[in-house]
């Protein structure tokens, strides 16, 4: 089983800009390249912070409501630094959240809900930027075709890896949810089997329906419907 890497799917022309660049030109940046966000870098073109649109936004929301309906911001002293801010370095959320070529997709979204950001800058062995993922490139995964998916769980996890024969479990797959009937030799290959093909990208959820020829698991007798079990997902 191959899982896509993060340089499978990050974008590798990078707009970047350094610490002095002026609020404008970062403006100019997104409306030019289409992008929400671009990373900060230093003269070794290594990434020390992120500057988004919402950074951008503070300015603008910090100001007086031309009307005069709205009540004046009070902003906290650092969001005010920030929002005062006229250049990269003092909008820029610091210090950037990086990823590695070679991380799993997993691993990647992991990083992104943990610290609550929508892109991550990616860096080599140097910690130089060589690109950039984001939401929607992990989310890219998803759009694999019902069919290769069910070509991998049936060649590469029953097969290869757990020397299933094809032909004694089937798999449908459809809008990327797995179903999977038959037979396994043991009990215990049937959480498994779910196990691993729930690893598989592009696969939304797996129930299934295996039938144990034997049971290994307990002394009570084989159940003869693993989603009655509770061993199906």
């Amino acid at each position: 089983m191959r899982h896509r890497m993060v340089s499978d799917l990050m974008t590798t022309s990078v707009v970047r800009v350094h610490r002095d660049t002026g609020f404008k030109e970062i403006a100019k940046l997104f409306a030019e390249y289409d992008v929400t966000a671009v990373p900060v870098v230093d003269d070794e073109d290594r990434p020390v912070g992120v500057v988004s649109e919402a950074d951008l936004l503070r300015k603008e929301a910090a100001q007086r409501d031309p009307a005069g309906l709205l009540p004046l911001p009070h902003p906290e002293p650092a969001a005010r630094a920030r929002a005062e801010a006229a250049d990269a370095g003092g909008l820029m959320n610091t210090p950037a959240v990086t990823a590695r070529p070679q991380w799993t997709v997993v691993e990647a979204a992991q990083v992104m809900e943990s610290r609550g950001v929508k892109r991550l800058p990616v860096v080599d062995e140097t910690d130089r930027l060589v690109g950039i993922v984001s939401r929607a490139d992990l989310l890219r995964i998803f759009l694999r075709g019902d069919s290769a998916i069910r070509e991998e769980i049936s060649g590469d996890v029953l097969l290869r890896t757990l020397g299933i024969p094809p032909d004694t479990i089937t798999v449908r797959v459809v809008d990327g949810r797995v179903s999977l009937k038959g037979a396994v030799e043991r009990a215990s290959l049937v959480p498994l089997v779910v196990r691993l093909c729930q690893g598989v990208d592009g696969v939304v959820d797996v129930s299934a329906d295996l039938r144990p020829r034997t049971d290994d698991t307990s002394a009570d007798p084989a159940p003869t419907d693993t989603r009655r079990a509770g061993l199906a997902t």
